[in-house]
């Protein structure tokens, strides 16, 4: 119970931390089993670690452009949960500050995690590679965390995202026709909620988050996660993934807004310099801009804006967050939209001039 006391108030904190209180050190992928490019018996010993192989089926030798990009996301997101969970290893087995308190069992559970997560952006870059597409390879991360129970909050943070864009991927494999794609991912999908639901219950939240979990469109989901890579770290373009990257909307003062159940009202900042879309907008009192929220399997809706100021191209403003008519729960994200109520994700993300903000809504179990 100590130990999921100190998560609850460690994760009160997180906000905080990823919003700049320290500077993170840069980690990069585990090498010692010569991921990313292990040998065959290097791979053996990585499934022995992860308790199971490689998919074995035969991969196409060409591959549709959007499957191509999907399957891009797939292998960014999972270099970077590789290298998280490797760095959380590292601290809980080196004694590290913060990192001493991990519970029975845990190590070897974050171990296996691990070998997992090398697994499938191993099966992504070679399906990739097979179809000789641009494979992502790995960059510097920063995980702005100080103790374990800040990084668990941020695993079930970015699980969460990452749970909501493999739902995409699926869409997008089936309108191209892989069905065994589709197969595949889904396998993934259901690993990855496992975790999740660990996370979650050493988070004291109940494991099993909503009956239909958020959908996260990919753009959003790419623009996530650069706020854990090391700017200027990847080597390579970041346009050879065909997806934008939105400005950060930060909420309630940082990346990752975590709030009690009820309906309340939300502050948000964002930078839209680099946002050709936004130049109308900046310096104007928010007319014509919307708080758009996307949660669960619901359809994207909009609530108005309050409260706007500028400073320069930096826009502060409110919108409230209506909880308990949409039943919030759990993860969902917002967007700064210049449409209200979009018709689809699609339209979402045209629409969009800054995004996601993550919401973390903390409903505990005790």
């Amino acid at each position: 119970m100590r130990f999921i006391s100190s998560i609850v108030a460690a994760s009160v904190i997180l906000a905080e931390v990823v919003a700049g209180a320290k500077v993170p050190r840069a980690f990069g992928v585990p090498t010692n089993d010569g991921f990313p490019n292990p040998s065959p018996q290097q791979i053996l010993d990585i499934s022995q670690r992860a308790k199971g192989r490689l998919p074995d089926g035969a991969t196409p030798t060409s591959l549709p452009p959007n499957t191509i990009t999907a399957l891009q996301l797939i292998a960014f997101n999972e270099l970077f949960e590789t290298a998280f969970f490797t760095s959380l290893i590292n601290n809980i087995t080196s004694g590290a500050d913060g990192y001493q308190d991990a519970p029975s069992g845990a190590l070897a559970i974050l171990t296996a995690v691990q070998a997992q997560e090398e697994l499938h952006a191993l099966g992504a870059i070679s399906i990739l590679q097979t179809a000789g597409a641009f494979a992502p390879s790995p960059c510097q991360y920063q995980f702005p965390v100080a103790k374990l129970g800040d990084a668990v909050a941020l695993a079930e943070t970015f699980t969460a995202v990452v749970l909501g864009a493999l739902q995409n991927a699926n869409v997008i494999f089936g309108q191209d026709g892989l069905s065994d794609f589709v197969r595949l991912v889904s396998s993934v999908i259901g690993q990855e909620g496992e975790q999740n639901g660990f996370y979650r219950l050493l988070l004291n939240r109940i494991p099993s988050e909503k009956p239909f979990l958020t959908t996260v469109p990919p753009p959003f989901a790419f623009s996530a996660l650069q706020l854990f890579v090391v700017p200027g770290s990847c080597p390579f373009p970041l346009s050879n993934i065909n997806l934008p990257i939105f400005p950060t909307l930060a909420t309630n003062g940082g990346p990752v807004a975590l709030i009690q159940p009820n309906d309340q009202t939300l502050s948000f900042q964002a930078d839209l310099s680099t946002s050709e879309a936004a130049k109308q907008y900046i310096g104007g009192d928010g007319s014509g801009l919307y708080m758009t929220y996307t949660t669960g399997q619901q359809q994207p809706f909009s609530v108005s804006i309050t409260n706007v100021q500028w400073q320069g191209s930096v826009i502060s403003f409110s919108a409230t967050f209506p909880f308990s008519s949409n039943q919030m729960n759990g993860f969902s994200h917002g967007a700064l939209t210049t449409t209200n109520n979009p018709s689809s994700l699609d339209a979402l993300v045209q629409c969009t001039l800054a995004a996601p903000a993550v919401i973390q809504v903390n409903d505990s179990i005790l």
